[in-house]
């Protein structure tokens, strides 16, 4: 394979249109050629430009992609005459759409990449995308940018902006819809973009240093959801920093695999602890509480019962939710069984049942049901929620996996659609032994607050999908952590030595909170536990002696404080406790490990990679207690939490939003 060729496969790589077989091949490659790895990076900015365009060019109609199209014809020219600057031809588009012509001069053409100087040829969206043959090079009017990948990045980004501001303001809704949009014949409903940008988070309220003579317990549920990180990736990637709200730093650091020792034989998860000095504030320390979820092989998961429950609403139209949805539950019918089963629920101003439970190797069946799926109306979510579960009930698996799969942007705007009505009904259904996963989708309208309440009650786990990527992580890669629970109700509780530990801070899981009779108390929810998942804790300490800015508390009048024990005096920094149940059980199991032991002088690697994804998180949500936290520190940090055998491309892609947060802070 000549280096032209293998530029052109790893773009496609990239643009995650190879098959399983050819895309290990490229995944193995990667691993042992630093080089290539290199020039991934260096391509990745030019594939999310692409990506980006070509959703944009679903908010024209019909007249302006033409319009466009005519002009990318006349415009089209070669790399040698127009070699110092690779976008002029589009800005000579009229209109405020000229950004979109790259992707129309694609349905026309190809698009020629020059990566380094050298060429690859890729055909992109357009009536001929299909049958064209993948690295083709054609005739009819290419198109050739002579740049490096950066530079046509760095220039396409305020078109990219441009467009994506002027889509909301002149956005219009789509008519009012009745029933479903979906089967032959349905409506297709023009993009229902709000005219400005709804999207809701939950306000945090971060906690404070907490007195460990008065406050000695921290108690709180775990928290396997990564929808944050995706999110926050999302609005980086877009030009612009994250609300923070937006910004949970417990699914930024459980968004990513740690190197945590395997579960014993037995035992649904281990349990371990590290101490380290804090990076933005060297006289505190940095304890880290890590679990790991035992692995399931593909071969030894349970049979699975399935219901896909999408959102078909107007307000999924646009082409990252209701295609990149079909196209990620699509993906994860590659990896059913004979023996699992898979419905399909849609729903909008009503719902219905698209697809019957069906054996999970009838994948020509499902795919059909998913490509026969098109958007209009309203949202009805209460509705579909309840046609969802009767139909999971119906299907019941005793001895195999029972869950619901939530696809939507959130939106519910009919029915029951207030978040406390959605929550109480999610936690009727939960009582059934049917669990629940969320996963979402899109932007503008973005309901991130509400949907994360539902998979809390609803024993599941929360992901926002952003990308392909993403689906594939989620729904091929993690499959096992997405469907399987090995122990659910998870809590955590720590009793710091005050001869040990001033005070103290929990970092993150502000909305995940327990009181701390709640942790011997089985009939108290909390979070679940997937197969493989892995979960990070971070807490602050202020060693005894350090000034502490934790609250004082006025001594006792009728009672004399408990007399330290004799543990006190030992090298104990604090107890770990953990109560989880197993998946069908309902009577809680006990752990307890020790944290002791003195301060490293060197942070490990690992940790240090976990303190760098808090600390990015503490800048991001603007956090009162950040102190000297600086995104070169989290670069640093990030760098030596991903060379050599740690090094993979979540952690890559990580560094590249530490610079992008880097360049929008100036």
């Amino acid at each position: 394979m000549n280096k032209e060729e293998q530029q052109a496969r790893l773009l496609a790589y990239l643009l995650d249109e190879l098959g399983a077989q050819e895309r290990q091949a490229v995944e193995e490659q990667l691993a042992q050629s630093q080089s290539l790895r290199d020039e991934a990076e260096a391509l990745k900015s030019t594939v999310h430009m692409l990506q980006t365009l070509a959703q944009s060019e679903l908010a024209l109609d019909e007249s302006q992609r033409q319009k466009v199209r005519e002009a990318a014809k006349e415009q089209t020219v070669t790399s040698a005459e127009h070699s110092s600057s690779p976008l002029a031809w589009l800005k000579q588009v009229p209109g405020q759409w000229w950004a979109a012509a790259a992707l129309s001069a694609a349905a026309v053409g190809s698009v020629m990449i020059w990566a380094g100087g050298v060429a690859t040829v890729q055909r992109f969206q357009g009536e001929e995308s299909a049958s064209a043959k993948p690295f083709e090079r054609q005739s009819d009017n290419p198109v050739a940018f002579n740049s490096t990948t950066m530079e046509f990045a760095k220039e396409a980004r305020p078109a990219r902006n441009a467009l994506r501001r002027s889509r909301r303001k002149q956005a219009t809704a789509a008519d009012p819809l009745t029933g479903i949009g979906y089967g032959s014949g349905g409506v297709v409903a023009a993009p229902a973009s709000p005219n400005f940008n709804t999207e809701r988070y939950a306000a945090l309220n971060e906690s404070g240093f907490q007195n460990t003579i008065s406050s000695p317990f921290s108690t709180f549920s775990i928290d396997v959801d990564t929808a944050s990180y995706s999110v926050t990736r999302r609005h980086l990637q877009n030009g612009e920093l994250p609300p923070t709200d937006a910004v949970r730093i417990e699914e930024l650091l459980n968004y990513f695999r740690y190197d945590y020792p395997e579960p014993k034989a037995g035992k649904p998860f281990s349990v371990s602890t590290d101490l380290a000095k804090a990076p933005w504030q060297p006289q505190h320390r940095l304890l880290r509480v890590a679990l790991k979820g035992r692995e399931i092989a593909p071969d030894e998961r349970k049979r699975a019962n399935l219901v896909f429950l999408i959102d078909v609403s107007g307000s999924m139209a646009d082409e990252n939710k209701l295609p990149l949805l079909k196209r990620g539950f699509k993906m994860l019918t590659e990896s059913l069984k004979t023996q699992d089963r898979v419905a399909i629920v849609v729903y909008a101003g009503a719902s219905g049942v698209v697809l019957p439970s069906t054996p999970g190797n009838q994948r020509q069946r499902i795919d059909a049901a998913l490509d026969e799926l098109y958007s209009g109306g309203s949202t009805n979510g209460g509705e579909g929620i309840n046609l969802a579960y009767h139909i999971a009930k119906q299907n019941f698996d005793p001895e195999g996996i029972n869950r619901v799969i939530l696809a939507t942007d959130g939106d519910f705007n009919v029915g029951q659609s207030s978040d406390a009505e959605l929550k109480h009904l999610i936690e009727k259904h939960a009582q059934s032994g049917v669990f629940l996963s969320v996963l979402g989708f899109g932007e503008g309208n973005y309901n991130d607050a509400g949907l994360e309440q539902l998979a809390d009650r609803g024993n599941g786990n929360y992901a926002y999908i952003d990308n392909l990527r993403e689906a594939r992580k989620v729904l091929v890669e993690q499959l096992a952590g997405t469907l399987i629970t090995i122990a659910k109700d998870v809590k955590i509780q720590v009793e710091f030595n005050p001869k040990k530990v001033a005070s103290y801070r929990l970092i993150g899981y502000e909305n995940r909170r327990l009181s701390n009779q709640d942790f011997n108390d089985d009939s108290k929810d909390a979070g679940e536990i997937g197969a493989g998942h892995t979960v990070t804790a971070l807490y602050e300490i202020v060693p005894v002696g350090v000034k502490s800015n934790a609250p004082s508390v006025d001594p006792l009048k009728y009672q004399k404080p408990a007399a330290h024990t004799v543990l006190s005096k030992s090298d104990e920094w604090a107890t770990v406790k953990l109560r989880y149940k197993e998946p069908r059980a309902h009577q809680s199991k006990r752990i307890e490990h020790i944290v002791s032991g003195s301060t490293p002088i060197q942070m490990r690697p690992d940790f240090a990679f976990a303190a760098a994804v808090a600390e990015f998180g503490l800048l991001l949500s603007d956090s009162s207690h950040k102190a000297r936290a600086n995104l070169t520190q989290v670069l640093t940090l990030a760098r030596q939490g991903s060379a050599g055998p740690l090094a993979n491309t979540e952690r890559r892609e990580f560094i590249e939003l530490v610079k992008a947060a880097m360049r929008l802070k100036g």
